[in-house]
């Protein structure tokens, strides 16, 4: 599946609204550890299926980054059912994210 880009506008019907699993990732363009992670979640879009990833700019949308409490970036929310079920802060390996995911 193709990462979508999320903002306040598409946010809740996205990942919100989705039954399922959704990986979130709040980044932003500057930041040197999210550069690290973000092929990890290219990588994870397409190989697991079934789950929605998206992205969200903390420049560009600071009220979702603010609404979830992200204070570092990179940040990884996971989503069940439109719920936060699990966050991981900072860069870590694919299995990780991964294990996290299961």
């Amino acid at each position: 599946m193709s990462i979508k880009m999320l903002n306040s506008a598409n946010f809740e019907q996205e990942i919100l609204n989705t039954p399922g699993t959704a990986l979130v990732d709040f980044y932003a363009d500057w930041c040197g550890p999210c550069k690290m992670v973000a092929p990890i979640v290219d990588e994870i879009s397409q190989e697991l299926t079934g789950i929605t990833v998206g992205k969200i700019n903390v420049d560009q949308s600071p009220e979702l980054a603010i609404g979830y409490n992200v204070m570092s970036i990179p940040t990884l929310i996971i989503f069940k059912n439109g719920e936060e079920v699990d966050r991981i802060v900072g860069f870590r390996p694919k299995d990780a994210i991964v294990e996290a995911l299961a």
